[in-house]
């Protein structure tokens, strides 16, 4: 690719590390499913490659690609996001240091902080990111990372990146910013000085709820040696299909995530007006706090959804009865999921600070049609009541 032109996203998105194949011409990279690689000799590695847990060449075509749509200079990929945010804790922190991590965070993050991180001895404080005040005052000496994730998961807060890669800087702390809700297309954190960016490749990325998957990308390259480092001794590496898989998806990202946004805005319409609901949750709504500070740092608010409903009991049946959108856990693929994150996804947070509303439920909006989901959806309101 020509490094002296500023390429666009979806450019990048179709050809960074994508080159076409030297020897066939084949233009989408091959699946390089091979553990080992001969060697010119003794400890003289072909391209730089020696056994696919340190690097594959499918694995390096992802990585380059990531790291360019973030606007890094080093992109990780790993067997699932957890995999990726446990390498990174294990690089960066040490038993005795403590980490900031938002009072709405996903349930699996809150999970390896409060069941892995803590035995092992970094501690934690649970804080409302939107409230940089809040934020400074949590952070002390022993603060080695402070962990962004904007929009949140499940509750669709938004933090202010620029502002709060100010306050770990100022502390001595990296910023690290979950981009998995809004995606490189949608938010750059490295642009608005997050020092990390961690992704579950599994969502939007992907795309096709088809392959499991995680990224770590960086701006600084001793960063990023020393998290490639633990990578490769940790090894929870991403395999080269599930790479592939993962390529491929990236490719369409722009594209899919303009009808994910646009259909999202259409179901936000209806459900703010629905009778059956107590409340929206979606940072392009003028009421949402967090909304000016989404409007500077997104190109749009995404495709996720959150709403309350009166009961738990209606929130349930409002789940069950949907026919498009389909009941499951996990989010950003091309068809429209609907979950209860009580008993789902952030079960797992029950009884803790951050246990999550009973009555909450969330939706993954896809790329169908928007008015068979409207459709869908309100059918399923309308009964949940009766």
């Amino acid at each position: 690719m020509d490094n002296d032109v500023q390429q666009g996203f979806d450019t990048l998105a179709v050809h960074a590390g994508q080159e076409p194949d030297p020897s066939t011409g084949a233009v989408v990279p091959p699946i390089y499913q091979v553990s080992t690689y001969k060697q010119d000799g003794v400890g003289g590695l072909r391209g730089g490659y020696e056994y696919s847990r340190s690097a594959n060449p499918t694995r390096t075509a992802l990585e380059t690609c990531l790291a360019e749509t973030e606007g890094g200079t080093r992109g990780l990929a790993f067997a699932s996001g957890l995999a990726a945010e446990d390498a990174l804790l294990r690089a960066v922190c040490r038993p005795g240091d403590h980490v900031v991590i938002p009072n709405d965070a996903y349930g699996g993050t809150y999970r390896l902080f409060a069941k892995v991180a803590e035995p092992w001895g970094v501690t934690f404080d649970a804080v409302p990111l939107g409230d940089v005040g809040a934020v400074r005052a949590a952070v002390r000496d022993e603060t080695k990372v402070v962990w962004v994730e904007t929009p949140t998961n499940p509750l669709l807060g938004i933090a202010d990146i620029a502002a709060l890669a100010a306050v770990a800087h100022d502390a001595g702390a990296l910023l690290v910013v979950d981009n998995t809700f809004a995606s490189p297309y949608l938010q750059r954190p490295l642009d608005l000085g997050a020092d990390v960016v961690v992704h579950s490749t599994t969502k939007y990325i992907g795309g096709h709820s088809d392959v499991v998957g995680g990224a770590l990308i960086v701006s600084d390259p001793a960063l990023g040696e020393r998290l490639a480092f633990h990578q490769n001794a940790m090894g929870a590496v991403a395999g080269p299909f599930d790479a592939w898989l993962t390529l491929r998806g990236i490719k369409t990202l722009g594209v899919r995530m303009d009808r994910h946004c646009a259909n999202a805005e259409k179901i936000v319409e209806m459900l703010v007006r629905h009778p059956n609901i107590r409340q929206v949750l979606y940072p392009g709504l003028p009421d949402h706090p967090g909304h000016d500070v989404a409007a500077k740092q997104m190109k749009a608010f995404g495709g996720m959804v959150s709403f309350r409903m009166e009961t738990e009991e209606a929130a349930v049946r409002v789940c069950e009865r949907t026919k498009l959108f389909t009941l499951g856990e996990s989010l950003g693929g091309v068809e429209s999921l609907i979950e209860h994150p009580a008993r789902m996804t952030h079960a797992s947070a029950a009884g803790s600070p951050l246990e999550v509303p009973a009555d909450l439920v969330r939706l993954s909006v896809g790329i169908e049609d928007a008015d068979d989901l409207l459709r869908d959806l309100d059918r399923a309101l309308n009964k949940a009541r009766a």
